[in-house]
């Protein structure tokens, strides 16, 4: 959805928070990077506070090269290339943002669809949660995902988090649309009507929590490596 709009009070809260919970853990922020959905106000928020402050946040946008618009002005090697934030109004692709730090593009060969980056960034986000941050507690890198809003590929991307081993937790706000809804309704009326998951999944339910939003976001997802999808 390419011009969602996060209620006025729910986009304050979300940047301050995310903001807050970067700054003050030192956490990655791991996005799709284009200037689409939810992530659009996530670069906002980077771009707020990179103009109130010089403290520097590590935003890495992860994208499927196939939906990336004016792709081909990033080809090249050792070179630098300037990068046109300009969009064709009839194209269906979607521009960088331009607030991330860093871009990992993945390839497969697709145009127009995203999925191409799903196992690339699982592979990623559990090798940084690999990492050891107490080497003599043995404790690792925290790792949450937090969902707003959101399209089809989300619902993937949260399954995947929840078949980790162990678990990734997923955040999920509800009330901020689509993908993020589905999720929340789906958890919250199997949870009432006593619907548990068979085998493996059965473990997953406690590591897929709904917030309400405006309330309770900031702190859902304080402390832990972040990932808004």
């Amino acid at each position: 959805l390419q011009n969602f709009d996060l209620q006025p009070k729910l986009k304050q809260v979300f940047g301050k928070g995310l903001i807050k919970a970067a700054m003050t853990t030192g956490a990655w922020i791991f996005t799709s990077g284009v200037s689409t959905g939810v992530i659009r106000h996530v670069g906002d928020a980077l771009k707020d506070h990179s103009s109130k402050s010089r403290g520097k946040i590590c935003a890495i946008g992860i994208a499927p090269w196939g939906i990336v618009e004016n792709k081909e002005d990033l080809i090249g090697r050792d070179v630098t290339r300037p990068y046109q934030t300009m969009s064709n109004p009839l194209s269906k692709l979607s521009l960088l943002n331009n607030s991330h730090s860093h871009f990992i593009l993945a390839d497969d060969g697709t145009y127009g669809k995203y999925g191409a980056e799903v196992k690339l960034r699982r592979q990623l986000e559990k090798h940084i949660s690999l990492q050891k941050i107490n080497t003599r507690l043995g404790q690792g890198v925290p790792v949450v995902c937090l969902i707003v809003e959101g399209g089809p590929n989300v619902i993937s991307i949260v399954l995947e988090s929840l078949r980790e081993d162990p678990p990734v937790p997923v955040v999920v706000c509800d009330g901020s649309g689509r993908a993020a809804d589905i999720i929340s309704f789906a958890h919250k009326y199997s949870e009432e009507a006593g619907w548990g998951f068979q085998g493996s999944d059965a473990t997953h339910m406690p590591f897929c929590h709904s917030v309400d939003g405006v309330n309770t976001l900031p702190s859902a997802f304080s402390g832990h490596q972040l990932e808004p999808v």
